[in-house]
């Protein structure tokens, strides 16, 4: 699914214009991006946790020649499931 299609469900799905969707979901997506790029989390129970995490340096390879390389410390956006979403995607097995 891509973003215009989410749009599309959206709309469909809260009685509102594809505008108003297409707004609406904008609008979130810069909330989690700008408070993710403050280092603050962004929890939505149930669906999962937007977070900034460091990376730590690392030795690395350049895969053309072979040859080692540094890779810097870096902040990185990460995303964690919550309990029901992952359910959803993959159920539970019952024994």
């Amino acid at each position: 699914m891509n973003k215009s299609e989410l749009i599309e469900a959206l709309a469909a799905k809260t009685d509102t214009s594809k505008a108003a969707a297409g707004r609406s979901l904008d609008a979130l997506l810069e909330i989690i991006t700008t408070s993710v790029a403050k280092k603050k989390d962004v929890a939505l129970i149930g669906f999962g946790t937007f977070k900034a995490v460091k990376r730590a340096a690392r030795k690395g390879k350049n895969p053309k020649t072979g040859e080692p390389l540094k890779i810097a410390a870096t902040t990185v956006p990460r995303f964690t499931p919550g309990a029901s979403f992952k359910n959803a995607v993959a159920p539970k097995k019952k024994k």
